[in-house]
């Protein structure tokens, strides 16, 4: 067993991100400047997407998208159980009504079936949430979007540098909102960017800053202006130049870390495919996944001990694990204001008191990977039924 605890998701920050931060806190700005519009245009060459907005997290991405699509009081909006609150927050936060549907089996994506049977005349968008970085059945969501007049915002949080078809993921819907908080494949320890055609880029970077004419770097600049107008009721969303400096040179390794995320998942994928006490993850031959979590499911009825105990055996090997996610229609507040019982997305949640995500990060050597092999295999050996 192993003599430490490994972390299930610690980010990895080089020399570079390091130095970059340095030089920006030496140059005497700070805030959104420079180094986030360079991030913005980089970012977007990356995805080849049209424009590109820095935020604070994947969330403002989220909400800032929404605004600038006129979603508001009476609208409805599709999206899936399976996912981190956030993602149906930004909706409820904007006086819309999330409307929930159930999952794929096989991926725990949002089902394109569901979504079809859940579109009515207060429908204005669609937010499918790429899960664990397995972009979604994007062909079918378009469609149903293009026959009914829908948005679609991707919720791509997990999915950075994920493609759908031989696109990446960025480029597909209306809008998508990207994650860098720290456990992210990209981290700027907390932001997020907004991908899409420039004209709605444009408003959802006033909605980002108060409802702004102009933002700071070109107001106090010497070639910028003092006066501005307040246009929007905005929020406060923009990324600073210091978040932006690491993003600048984790955006140049993503490659590498992709291609490492790739060995790690192969050599757990080799390994625990023959135990029938549990069932991993899938990629589909259509899609290349950012691996951004390993899921696998636990088949109980093959097991003496139910998740909860998997996990504490884990950890009593030293061995970090975590749950991605408990269903939002479970959270108290969604099931109390909407009167949900678990059983009402029952695909979503039969998976949910299956799942357990397994550390996959940059900082795993091949060592730590083995090691998580070990004690999963102890842990089925003394517990299979």
């Amino acid at each position: 067993m192993r003599d430490s605890f490994l972390s299930f998701s610690p980010p990895l920050i080089g020399e570079e991100e390091i130095n970059e931060v340095v030089q920006t806190l030496r140059s005497g700005w700070l805030t959104t400047g420079p180094r986030a519009k360079q991030f913005e245009q980089d970012f977007a060459q990356f995805i080849g997407a049209d424009a590109a907005l820095a935020v604070h997290s994947g969330t403002h991405a989220m909400l800032v998208g929404l605004a600038a699509l006129g979603i508001g009081h009476g609208d409805e909006v599709i999206t899936t159980p399976m996912t981190f609150c956030s993602t149906v927050h930004v909706i409820e936060q904007l006086g819309a009504r999330p409307v929930l549907v159930d999952i794929e089996p096989e991926t725990l994506n949002i089902d394109p079936r569901e979504v079809a049977r859940a579109v009515c005349p207060r429908t204005r968008a669609v937010m499918p949430v790429h899960l664990y970085g397995h972009p979604c059945e994007m062909d079918a969501i378009l469609d149903i979007a293009a026959r009914h007049g829908l948005y679609i915002l991707e919720d791509a949080a997990h999915a950075l540098p994920a493609r759908y078809k031989g696109r990446m993921v960025g480029t597909l819907g209306t809008l998508t909102a990207f994650s860098f908080y720290a456990t992210k494949n990209l981290t700027t320890g907390e932001g997020g960017m907004l991908t899409g055609s420039a004209s709605i880029i444009e408003q959802a970077r006033t909605w980002s800053l108060h409802g702004m004419s102009r933002g700071a770097y070109q107001r106090n600049t010497a070639e910028g202006s003092w006066y501005y107008e307040v246009v929007l009721p905005g929020f406060k969303c923009n990324m600073t130049d210091i978040q932006a400096a690491l993003g600048l040179q984790q955006l140049k390794k993503l490659p590498q870390f992709q291609q490492r995320r790739k060995e790690i998942v192969r050599r757990y994928s080799q390994a625990l495919a023959e135990y029938e006490e549990l069932q991993i993850p899938v990629e589909r031959a259509e899609v290349e996944s950012a691996w951004h979590l390993y899921p696998v499911r636990l088949n109980l009825d093959r097991l003496t001990i139910d998740r909860a105990r998997f996990i504490e055996e884990l950890r009593a090997r030293n061995i970090g694990s975590s749950v991605h996610f408990i269903p939002i229609h479970v959270q108290l507040y969604y099931r109390d204001k909407y009167g949900y019982k678990p059983q009402d997305f029952p695909v979503a949640y039969d998976n949910y008191l299956r799942l357990v995500s397994l550390p996959l990060n940059l900082r795993m050597t091949d060592s730590d990977v083995e090691d998580v092999l070990e004690a999963v295999a102890d842990v089925l050996a003394e517990h299979r039924r």
